[in-house]
């Protein structure tokens, strides 16, 4: 194919927080160059608002305090960070940082290696950072080339969420799990691995904060779904894991009492079927990954669940490299395969890269709501 004329210069989305505590977010100009020989090119056309990209964009920001100025086309949001948090933003202090974890666009130059050649013309899923602009050079082992025919925005949450849900199942085997709890499960992700969990027969206990979510999840075929506002809801989370006889979770909130009250039933099930009493509890281990931040608060949790438990964190990137390269890529090849299935996405808002950075907008995907997910289409 012929290659088209590249611009000099295209737009990027950074943020900065500056040392007086002021988080600046704006549109620059930075230079597009020739990709390198292992690299491609993508005009980036769509690119999601994950949670994970909120806490770059923001930092510890109190969004209460936003402002927008500048123009249409170049707007600049700027929030402040209280004092109390800037402790935890000092490493990042002065350093103006692209945002975006994911995407998907066309590739409309390629460097010498027979990889990056083959995706020439392509339209690519990427992951790299920096993908909030409006082209991206990437390493051509970052890129997945989408089905025949599947669009750049149905291609471009191909990564964070989808293998995500896919690193949640395969901890569970991993660890010698069978069935697994996972919270705000309403979300793309929980809808996700819903559909994963019903099509490869695991178990899975969807919590959810509203009637409303609930009732979303058992339209879409889910087995165990249980409503924080259910004022029976420890008895309900204790049936629905004592009928999938799950042992590990994933949460979601991290803060508040959650990760604490899923071990508290996880142990809760398993003595209804003891045999005998055992003052250190039961001795089936059980496991609460913390993987978000939903909840701000501390993490609490009473020790009424025995001897035999682990909380601790769980991040997509350490875990694809830990199982590593050749696990990951039957991961990634399963997301093309079922594409247009299992890993749909759905979307509520499109904005431009200057839209994004609008009161309106940054109000909308700044509370993380479920059914609220932004796409920016660079």
């Amino acid at each position: 194919m012929n290659t088209p004329a590249l611009p000099r210069t295209a737009l990027q989305m950074q943020s900065l927080i500056s040392a007086d505590g002021t988080l600046t977010l704006s549109l620059h100009e930075v230079a597009v160059s020739a990709p390198a020989a292992d690299e491609v090119l993508l005009r980036v056309q769509a690119t999601p608002i994950n949670p994970s990209d909120i806490g770059l964009l923001f930092g510890a920001a109190d969004l209460a305090t936003l402002k927008v100025v500048g123009s249409a086309d170049r707007p600049q949001a700027s929030a402040q960070v209280p004092p109390a948090a800037m402790t935890a933003m000092a490493a990042r202090v002065g350093q103006s940082l692209p945002v975006g974890n994911e995407g998907a666009g066309l590739v409309v130059a390629a460097g010498s290696s027979a990889a990056a050649q083959a995706l020439l013309g392509r339209t690519v899923a990427a992951i790299g950072g920096a993908m909030y602009g409006q082209y991206r050079a990437v390493k051509a082992a970052q890129c997945l080339a989408l089905p025949a025919g599947a669009s750049a925005e149905q291609g471009a949450s191909c990564f964070v969420n989808p293998l995500t849900a896919l690193g949640m199942t395969e901890t569970m085997r991993r660890e010698g799990h069978s069935a697994l709890v996972h919270t705000a499960a309403a979300s793309n992700l929980g809808q996700m691995l819903n559909r994963i969990c019903l099509k490869d027969g695991i178990g899975l206990v969807n919590v959810v904060r509203k009637p409303a979510q609930a009732e979303l999840l058992r339209s879409q075929g889910a087995l165990h779904v249980v409503d924080q506002s259910d004022p029976q809801f420890a008895e309900r989370l204790t049936d629905a894991i004592s009928a999938t006889g799950a042992t590990i979770g994933f949460d979601a909130t991290g803060g508040g009492p959650l990760g604490g009250q899923i071990l508290s039933s996880m142990e809760d099930a398993l003595q209804r079927k003891a045999i005998e009493y055992s003052r250190y509890g039961s001795s089936t281990h059980k496991q609460v990954y913390l993987y978000g931040g939903l909840d701000l608060r501390p993490t609490e949790f009473r020790r009424n669940f025995g001897m035999a438990w682990g909380m601790g964190g769980w991040l997509l990137f350490p875990f694809l490299g830990r199982i590593g390269a050749e696990a990951t890529q039957a991961l990634k090849q399963r997301v093309a395969d079922e594409l247009h299935s299992t890993f749909v996405s759905h979307y509520s808002h499109r904005v431009s890269l200057a839209q994004a950075l609008s009161a309106e907008a940054i109000a909308g995907y700044g509370r993380r709501a479920t059914g609220e997910k932004y796409l920016i289409t660079p």
